[in-house]
């Protein structure tokens, strides 16, 4: 999956906006002003390391995110994240396309369990 292609994924989820809180190179996915996704090039917009790949972080159980880094060597723990709860997926093809839609809509499910009833009302029943 390309950088393109999972920004189209992450913006097709239920009330999906777009934001740039940590400046124009890192473009983060909220849901009701919880994020939920962000993704940028390289280091997180800061380039080095896997330069020319874009690197997307996502919310994870933390059981499932130490699965996933042992499967596959393109998931680290989340870059400037909470370890435990994030991963950050590197963009490079070897992770199957299904495979990272699923991990965007676990994250998404997360943040979304994780609101007040109210706020899951408007988003659930389009899950």
């Amino acid at each position: 999956m390309d950088h393109l292609k999972a920004q189209a994924y992450l913006l097709s989820k239920p009330e999906a906006v777009l934001d740039h809180p940590f400046g124009k190179d890192v473009m983060v996915f909220n849901i009701k002003n919880k994020m939920f996704a962000t993704l940028a090039l390289g280091k997180m917009g800061k380039g080095g390391g896997q330069e020319g790949n874009w690197w997307m972080n996502l919310k994870c159980d933390p059981d499932e995110a130490d699965m996933l880094r042992d499967i596959f060597p393109s998931v680290i723990p989340g870059y400037h994240m909470n370890k435990r709860l994030w991963n950050t997926v590197i963009l490079d093809g070897s992770v199957p396309e299904g495979e990272i839609e699923r991990m965007i809509d676990n994250s998404f499910r997360l943040v979304v369990n994780n609101m007040s009833k109210k706020q899951q009302m408007s988003i659930l029943p389009h899950l």
